[in-house]
Parts: structure tokens; sequence; C-alpha cells
């Protein structure tokens, strides 16, 4: 296969889950023989066309700022999706790709990638890792319907659609195919480097990786948490930074134990978050909001006691099943679980067992698969 992958951001010039996912799969795919191409924003040094790895990178726009006010720039999006028109259609119209992967988020890139393959028979395949329609009032504001209905009219956008979670796939088709067009191929993570990670001078019995935002629920870990350390003489460290940061460190400095949780701000290596789930007995994250939840699947391969939220709008259940525990997003609850989590209390499903199939070599495999189908016309 000769495949395209379109994302402003690239991996690992930019940090986040979506554009690492294209590169895990993309370079796995190189591996097996396959040619990979992936169109972005030039945040790396040197020409514009290079080499990283097996993989072919191609600028089509320059770097830019993503996020204005702390949301996402809408003038990036669209800046970005007018200027890889262009470059796409040129290498579609003379059949150097089998098909075009586009990221869904900025929702420009699929409507660029789709007007970029009109009068080609290549497949546009897209990746679905959240759906938000109400999300958006939040988010914009009174600019909210702007934004559910390129969201809507994405959705519509004759593709072939992946979400990387069953519940995510539920939504898409609420607004958008049919469910059963949807395939799911979910997140992964390199068990083996996330087993191997150096473990940190300091760990702690329970902790926190994530942005911190109102969703991500840290509040009601904090108070839940301050209820039972005392009985345990327990740690509690915070990783990531974000919009609550400022709230939540409040909210700890009044707590009976605040001496007993510790707020480590965004990590810059990646490694050392992998080494603070190592050493911790328990992964505490009652976000209410998830579409995958990949720090789910790293905290079992780092054998850690998962706690998640029980919540129709996370797909925690999918990623944890019975390695984990899911609770109601309650103070009560969470401090209940914790409280047996620190005692000894395990899942009945081997946390470890269940992170292996989110490994990267078999998400990797299920993407090959996929992509094949849509090529050959049997999705």
């Amino acid at each position: 296969m000769e495949i395209g992958f379109v994302s402003n951001v690239v991996h690992p010039f930019i940090t986040g889950g979506a554009q690492k996912r294209i590169h895990e799969i993309g370079t796995r795919l190189a591996d097996n023989g396959h040619d990979v191409t992936i169109y972005g924003r030039h945040y790396w040094d040197g020409p514009k066309q290079v080499r990283y790895g097996n993989l072919h990178l191609q600028a089509v726009a320059p770097s830019a700022d993503l996020y204005t006010d702390d949301r996402r720039s809408i003038t990036e999006a669209l800046d970005f999706s007018a200027r890889a028109l262009g470059p796409l259609s040129k290498r579609l119209r003379a059949n150097e790709h089998d098909l075009v992967v586009a990221s869904v988020f900025p929702y420009f890139p699929v409507l660029s990638s789709k007007l970029a393959a009109l009068g080609t028979d290549t497949p546009i395949v897209t990746t679905w890792h959240e759906v938000w329609r109400d999300y958006w009032d939040g988010y914009l504001g009174k600019l909210a319907p702007f934004g559910k209905a390129i969201e809507h009219l994405t959705a519509r956008v004759p593709q072939y659609p992946i979400a990387v979670s069953g519940i995510t796939a539920d939504r898409l088709a609420e607004i958008g195919p049919s469910r059963d067009r949807i395939k799911v191929v979910p997140n992964g993570i390199d068990v083996e480097k996330i087993r191997n990670a150096p473990l940190p001078e300091e760990g702690y019995d329970v902790l926190f990786a994530g942005r911190l935002i109102a969703d991500k629920n840290v509040a009601l870990l904090l108070d839940a948490f301050d209820s039972i350390a005392e009985r345990h003489d327990a740690t509690l460290g915070v990783i990531g930074d974000g919009p609550e940061i400022d709230r939540l460190q409040k909210q700890t400095a009044g707590l009976t134990h605040a001496d007993q949780i510790e707020f480590l701000g965004f990590l810059d290596d990646y490694e050392d978050v992998l080494g603070h789930m190592r050493a911790a007995q328990v992964f505490a994250s009652p976000s209410t909001r998830e579409g995958f939840g990949i720090t789910f699947a790293e905290a079992m391969a780092a054998d850690c006691t998962v706690i998640a939220a029980k919540h129709p709008e996370s797909a925690a259940s999918e990623v944890i099943g019975d390695a984990g525990y899911l609770v109601e997003p309650t103070v009560d609850a969470i401090a209940g679980q914790l409280d047996a989590a620190l005692n000894g209390d395990r899942p009945s499903t081997d946390p470890l067992e269940r992170a292996g199939k989110y490994d990267w070599d078999a998400v990797a495999e299920q993407a090959e698969t996929v992509y094949q189908r849509a090529i050959d016309g049997r999705w």
C-alpha cells in the first residue's frame, strides 16, 4: 500500500495522542513494506521533504501556533487545510497513494482531503478520536453552533470511518454514517517501553496523569484521597497542567492531608510519566469524558490497579474491562475503591494481560487490515 496520512501536527515534533497514533501505526506499516507519507506543518528542522525513520514527511504549510486562549485555533485549521489541498491533490491525481487517512480533528483537513480526492478512486479513511456534540457549548460558547455544524458536516462526508472506541463509534453514528459502517481500531501503547520505563527517585501510592480540566474530576479525587490518606499513610501524585491547576492547588491547601499530595506539573519526558505509573500502586482518574482513555491502558501495562469513573460519556469500561474498577464519579465511591485498592484488592483480570491487546503491534495489524479493506472496496 501507498498511504498518505494528513495531520497538521506531526509526532514527535508536537506531542499528542492523534499524531502519535499516526507515527506508531505508520512506522509499523512501513516496516511491513508499505510506503507511508505524512502531510503536516513544517515543525521539524531542515527541508520540507525529509525521511524520519522509515516515514516520508511532507510539509505543506509552515509551523504555526495551534491554540488561541486555550482553544484550538480555527484560523490555523483553515489555513492548514487550504495549503494541504494543492499538494495532496497533485499526488492523488498522479496515483501516488492508494488511500488517504485523515485525522478528523480539527475537521477541515477531512474536507480538504475529500476535495483533493475528487475525480480519483482514492478512498478517504477518517480516524475519529471523539465526537463532541453538546460539548461544543462549553468549549465555544456563542460560537458552539459553528462547531456543531462543522462536526456534523464532516461526519456526513462520504468516507471510510474508523473510531478509536465503541462509544465513539456510537456517538458518530448519531450524527453521520450508520453504525455498521464504522470500524473500531483502538489507540495503542508500547507495552515493552512501559514495562522498562526508569523508576523515579520518589514514587507515589496513588497517581493521576492527564490534562487538568473540569471533566477529569481531579477535585473529586483530591477529596476522596484526603478522606482515606491517614489510614494508609499514602501519597498522591498529580501529573499534568491545565486551566484547573490554580483551583485544584487552592483546594489541596485546605485539605487535612495536603502534605501527602504533590502536583508535579507537566513532565516533558513521557518516560517519566510511565516510570511514575510503574512506581504507583493505584492509578485513579475519575474522568467522565474519555473518547478512549490511553492512560488507563498505560497504567494497566505498568501493573497498576486502575480506578476509573463509570459514565456514559467515557470509554473507560471498554478499555479496562475486568482488569480495573469502575465507580460512580462521587467522593464516597472513589474513596471506597481507593481504600480497597490500597488494602491490596486486585481486579479479577490481570491488568498486564489486558494491556497486551492495546500494544501498537496489535493495533497496527488491525489498521492494516481495515485500510486494505477500504482499498479493496470490502468495507
